[in-house]
């Protein structure tokens, strides 16, 4: 089971630019997990201490609003989700639902924070990744802005 997760980790492009032992690592804190469609992941403001990596299947990230759940971002096979847990965060900012069956890698965010400080070299790697999935995700977001933020009464 152990050389499938690392076997996994090496195909997810989170771990692009992670060398042998890095992976090795990770993948002895890794552990599988499957979702159900339409089930929660973690609710919004949730204290999760879990980080995942999304092999299969899709998932919303929706914030809560008056007129009930938006969606924020959809999230696909190849990216993370749970970035609270490993940066410090004071809980997450959004509910994950998933939106098909998703199978995923679920690392505990206390033990990879504890590694990145324990070895450097993982911690930048790691760091570098995070910032890297954290930067296209807000692209991405601010791609939906302009459809989301026209004034009523102008035109696109």
């Amino acid at each position: 089971m152990g050389s499938d997760i690392a076997d996994r980790l090496r195909e997810h492009p989170f771990a692009k630019g992670f060398c042998p032992e890095q992976i090795a690592l990770m993948a002895a804190m890794a552990s599988e997990v499957h979702f159900l469609a339409r089930e929660t992941i973690f609710p919004e403001g949730d204290q999760s201490s879990l980080f995942y990596l999304l092999v299969t299947g899709s998932a919303a990230l929706e914030a809560r609003s008056p007129g009930g759940p938006v969606r924020v971002a959809t999230l696909f096979a190849g990216e993370v989700l749970g970035w609270s847990s490993v940066t410090g965060g004071t809980g997450q900012q959004f509910e994950a639902r998933a939106l098909e069956d998703i199978h995923a890698l679920a690392f505990d965010g206390a033990h990879l924070r504890r590694a990145c400080e324990a070895d450097y070299s993982f911690g930048f790697r790691f760091s570098r990744a995070v910032l890297s999935a954290m930067t296209g995700r807000l692209h991405a977001i601010r791609a939906q802005l302009p459809d989301a933020c026209t004034p009523m009464g102008e035109a696109k």
